[in-house]
């Protein structure tokens, strides 16, 4: 009867710890505050069933060359490579947080040499030097019970970590497309702005042969032929800048592929035709294809756990120990079955007085939670900002290009007009630099211009989670 009244304390008492093990820990739900409907601008689209970003990064990049660049970038990368170490590292905290509910086990021999001082009480009382041997052979055992689900807190904290180094390995790669793929347009970019250079140079030359030919002629003065001089100066100052430029972005290509400093291969601007479409998916989308607002809510939910992890160590931990072996005096006798020792310990401590340290570490992780929770809504709203940022550039670069191509045409026209008017001596040579200025920034916007289209759809495309894939 007693036996029977033992075993059913001991179920009533281990449900009870069940149970508030139950209710000890809580379980993370998304905050729904941080999912805005009109998180970004979509004021004259519709709201899309489909994201542009689940599509992969080569149906949005078609040039081969790019392409070729991108890939090997993506296999070279320090940042990248660094991202795959972070995935590994935290890859075995979580096979180390599974483990944490398995016993700790070690075992070993151990040779003990004794003998005490005759200077002390019991040393005076044997009045003779005593030496002692002991020979052993141990195991020692030890586990601890997660009764109220502390362990599992750590091991979803450790999971959610984990998660967290794979969507920051997403987040890099997503970046280093978009950065690739912004230099290589700018790199093409540059090579159109050294072509406009050269016919603008070779255009201003042939010009400063004709006001040379004019200032013979008693039709313009002297003044006029270095006003010419120093527009073809002006040119070719701007072709030094122009290639330096072209360097300089060719070793920022080579580092991100990894690569020391080279000229990079490449097509032309022209050839480029990104086919970026305008379905953005629903606001909510972007939680799930922004990598770097998925690691934001990993970490929310890692300091989510480690805040119920902190809270478990308020109760009293339940640990079971045991160690067991042989031991004697004598090493002939250590494997005699007489040397045989075992000894079981379970105790439940109860933390009291420990300077404070449990409330500290909660407290803390309180806090921690509610840094991670700020962190998650603005990487939420900037992800929102970008996407409207990206779209409104993107959606106001072919209006705007068109108004530069009627500017340019305009100061080409005023440049023609002006050197006839010249050549009839019915306006002065300051016309035709100014016009000649003029002509020349025109282009040079219209090209920038372009450049930004792309680069627009570019940032759109990584803005809304698009490029790891």
């Amino acid at each position: 009867m007693n036996k029977y009244f033992n075993i059913k304390i001991l179920s009533i008492v281990f449900s009870a710890f069940v149970l508030t093990s139950c209710m000890t820990r809580e379980k993370y739900e998304r905050p729904t505050e941080a999912i805005n409907e009109n998180l970004f601008r979509t004021d004259l689209l519709p709201k899309d069933s489909t994201s542009m970003a689940t599509i992969s990064w080569r149906e949005i990049f078609t040039d081969p060359v790019l392409q070729k660049h991108i890939a090997k970038a993506l296999d070279n990368n320090l940042d990248v490579r660094v991202a795959l170490q972070n995935i590994s590292a935290a890859d075995s905290y979580l096979k180390q947080s599974k483990a944490a509910y398995l016993p700790t086990l070690s075992a070993g021999p151990n040779y003990t040499f004794q003998t005490q001082s005759l200077n002390t009480q019991s040393g005076q009382l044997m009045s003779a030097r005593k030496y002692g041997n002991q020979f052993d052979v141990s195991a020692n055992i030890g586990w601890e019970a997660d009764i109220w689900g502390k362990l599992r807190a750590q091991e979803k904290a450790e999971f959610a970590n984990y998660l967290g180094t794979v969507s920051a390995h997403q987040a890099v790669k997503s970046d280093l497309v978009a950065s690739v793929a912004s230099a290589y347009y700018q790199l093409l970019t540059f090579d159109d702005q050294k072509k406009i250079i050269n016919e603008t140079i070779a255009l201003r030359k042939k010009n400063l042969e004709t006001t040379s030919a004019l200032k013979d002629a008693g039709t313009v003065t002297e003044v006029a032929v270095q006003q010419s001089e120093a527009l073809v100066f002006n040119a070719e100052s701007l072709l030094i800048s122009i290639d330096v430029q072209i360097g300089l972005l060719e070793n920022t290509i080579s580092l991100l592929m990894g690569e020391p400093s080279h000229a990079i291969e490449r097509t032309t601007i022209d050839a480029q035709k990104m086919p970026v479409s305008l379905d953005l998916g629903y606001p909510a989308n972007l939680l799930a294809n922004r990598p770097d607002v998925k690691v934001a809510e990993y970490r929310l939910m890692n300091a989510f756990e480690m805040t119920n992890a902190a809270k478990a160590n308020f109760y009293p931990t339940l640990r079971l120990t045991g160690s067991g072996g042989i031991v004697s005096g004598d090493l002939d006798q250590l494997f005699s079955v007489n040397s045989l020792f075992a000894n079981v310990v379970a105790g439940l401590a109860q933390p009291i007085l420990n300077k404070r340290q449990i409330k500290t570490q909660y407290e803390v992780s309180l806090a921690n939670k509610e840094i991670a929770y700020l962190n998650f809504r603005r990487s939420v709203l900037t992800a929102g900002k970008e996407v409207s940022d990206a779209l409104k550039i993107y959606q106001s670069q072919d209006s705007f290009i068109g108004l530069k191509r009627k500017e340019m045409e305009a100061y080409k026209n005023s440049v023609e007009y002006s050197q006839e008017l010249v050549n009839y001596g019915l306006a002065t040579y300051l016309e035709v630099i100014n016009a000649s200025v003029n002509q020349l920034n025109a282009e040079l916007n219209i090209s920038n211009a372009e450049y930004s289209k792309l680069d627009a759809g570019i940032e759109l495309y990584r803005a809304l989670g698009g490029g790891w894939k």
